[in-house]
């Protein structure tokens, strides 16, 4: 595949000053009409009695058994206020999901031969025709060529449902936080699968702040799950909507401050999240709360994989049955 860059150096000057870009129309009717469509269909094949819920404003809380033990599904995790005092959903499941996307790996240690159950943020971008097809496009190829990777592999993606009434809020957060390498090389792809406004969720965040660094890293511990440090004080003056139509995309920097409020409204706001980074000269750091492997075969793999205790690297082998190809190489 011949790689073209496709961002004129307005759109590139405009991303490294701001923080973010928004492209329109880079996905078309059909497209979209596709994903909708095969949500539709996952979602009528989900088994919702066991559930599990997806917050940002406690991430420890994510880390249960049904996040973990989803062994190579894709898998669905509700809003916080989907379920009323009894336990039971308040709405149907189809109205009641936060987002879709995650599959859970293996590690095994060899010499105990020990089964650690991890997770890998990457589950529809690879196990789903539907979502591979765009994911995989010449088009997003090409647009992160523009950006300059040599080598990049799309490590997480989840489709977000945003729901009428309930749809939970995203605090401000940096994607670097989460997907840390050495050097950082994370960019967020996040594409508005319904037109996105203030009323209904859509994306804030706060213009160059990309540029004062990364504020905090999530790490794993002996305790589980933590921020290094505080959250800072952040002035909701400083932050822009970003409005967009159906079918753009918003390239968010890995040092971007934003975040997105919840929806009260009574229209969706659905989007699917892609996140990549460059496996070309970076490294997964140890003290992370995950750890990503470049593992070797034909093709580069970049996993991300959650241990309940910490192992060293050559001390694990990764048993898998799906491949992270990247992109392209150059």
């Amino acid at each position: 595949m011949g790689l073209l860059g496709n961002l004129s150096s307005d759109s590139l000057n405009s991303f490294n000053s701001q923080g973010y870009l928004v492209i329109e129309s880079f996905a078309d009717h059909e497209e979209i009409e596709a994903m909708r469509n095969r949500m539709v269909q996952l979602l009528e094949g989900f088994d919702c009695s066991t559930a599990s819920v997806f917050s940002t404003k406690n991430q420890q809380k994510v880390t249960d058994d049904y996040f973990y033990e989803s062994a190579e599904k894709i898998s669905f995790f509700f809003e916080e206020k989907a379920f009323g005092d009894d336990g039971n959903l308040k709405q149907p499941k189809e109205l009641s999901i936060n987002k879709v996307g995650h599959v859970t790996i293996t590690v095994r240690i060899k010499e105990t031969n020990l089964a650690i159950p991890g997770k890998i943020g990457a589950a529809l971008h690879e196990l789903d025709p539907v979502f591979k097809k765009f994911s995989c496009s010449e088009k997003l190829s090409n647009l992160m060529h523009s950006l300059g990777y040599k080598r990049p592999v799309i490590i997480q993606s989840m489709y977000i449902f945003k729901q009428p009434g309930i749809g939970g809020e995203v605090v401000p957060h940096q994607d670097n936080s989460f997907i840390y390498t050495e050097p950082t090389t994370c960019t967020g792809l996040w594409m508005a699968l319904e037109d996105a406004t203030i009323t209904n969720g859509c994306l804030w965040a706060i213009p160059g702040s990309h540029k004062n660094g990364l504020v905090r890293r999530f790490l794993r511990g002996e305790k589980g799950v933590y921020f290094d440090r505080p959250s800072p004080a952040y002035d909701q003056k400083d932050f822009v909507p970003i409005e967009v139509k159906a079918g753009s995309v918003v390239l968010i920097h890995g040092d971007l401050i934003h975040q997105s409020f919840e929806n009260q409204s009574a229209n969706s706001r659905h989007a699917y999240s892609l996140h990549v980074v460059d496996t070309d000269g970076c490294k997964w750091a140890p003290e992370n709360w995950g750890f990503f492997a470049l593992l070797p075969s034909t093709a580069y793999c970049f996993i991300l994989v959650s241990f309940d205790s910490f192992v060293s690297l050559d001390s694990f082998r990764i048993r898998r049955k799906v491949e992270a190809e990247p992109l392209y190489a150059s």
